[in-house]
């Protein structure tokens, strides 16, 4: 560990971080001054010319967000339907998996152990193998599940059943993991107390467990708010409940050389997840470190 710490603390090293680091932001910062230069400049010259001759403008802004008579802006009329899609689909796996991660760490009954290994083996399914099966069974049904072929704002629970299908097998796999490692001593002396597995859920896994939720719900809100390919395949892309991807895509025109909407629509749509990140940054991180070090 020392001479793997002492690599890590090494000028070479340091000098890599610096160097990655720079390549990684360069095309974000392109993105970034791009969204503020106008249509002509953006289409006929780099985005480093702006050092050269700075001609910034916030013309591409007021398009994308407000319309500015274009049909193929307006964003904001998405933004709702963003927060509508975005929330129930991280709370629902959230507290679904919750539940499930206890009951396979905590619960001892017959087929737990299969159960585990079930649910990792469903993390190897691709996303997009699951899509047109959904839509059969929204249409037609299946088996004993009738048909749930609906229109207009109702098509929202399409896609919340997605992607809480989609997202459980790796919430219920992070939450067991943490909840498999909290200290046996502290849950069997409050079994000795008498207390039940609703007290010990509520009143002292779920304190316990916040990083772990914290870091499956930011990661599951940036997922679901980037997400085009689910919400175009199963919310209609219609105005009522197309979320601020679907307008994105089409801002691009038909020939896909719409750029200046591009840019700005970019860092629009990228404001709120930031915005949940950085505010849960500190959760965020404990979750991730959690049951790295034992004792």
């Amino acid at each position: 560990m020392t001479g793997v710490r002492e690599r890590l603390a090494s000028r070479a090293f340091s000098l890599t971080a610096v160097v990655v680091a720079v390549l990684w932001t360069t095309p974000t910062l392109g993105l970034l001054l791009s969204s503020f230069r106008p249509e002509d400049e953006i289409k006929t010259t780099g985005w480093w010319t702006v050092f050269g001759a700075p001609h910034l403008t916030l013309d591409n802004y007021g398009e994308v967000v407000s319309g500015g008579g274009n049909a193929s802006g307006r964003l904001a009329e998405y933004f709702v339907n963003s927060v509508v899609i975005t929330v129930p689909s991280v709370l629902f796996p959230l507290v679904l998996a919750f539940l499930a991660a206890y009951a396979l760490a905590w619960i001892d009954f017959r087929g737990r152990d299969a159960l585990v290994v079930g649910v990792f083996a469903l993390q190897i399914v691709p996303l997009q193998m699951a899509l047109v099966p959904l839509l059969r069974l929204f249409s037609r049904g299946w088996l004993f599940l009738p048909a749930w072929n609906v229109t207009g704002p109702a098509r929202f629970g399409h896609v919340w059943f997605a992607h809480t299908a989609f997202a459980l097998p790796f919430a219920v796999f992070l939450l067991h993991n943490f909840l498999a490692g909290l200290p046996r001593d502290l849950i069997e002396a409050a079994r000795v107390d008498g207390a039940s597995h609703g007290t010990l859920l509520l009143r002292i896994v779920l304190p316990l467990a916040r990083p772990a939720l914290v870091t499956f719900a930011v990661v599951q809100f940036v997922w679901v708010w980037n997400d085009l390919l689910v919400a175009l395949a199963l919310s209609g892309g219609t105005a009522e409940t197309a979320p601020m991807t679907v307008r994105l895509a089409a801002m691009a025109g038909t020939r896909g050389n719409e750029w200046q909407r591009l840019t700005a629509g970019a860092f629009v749509s990228a404001l709120v997840p930031v915005a949940v990140f950085l505010s849960l940054q500190r959760h965020f991180a404990r979750g991730l470190l959690a049951g790295s070090v034992k004792g």
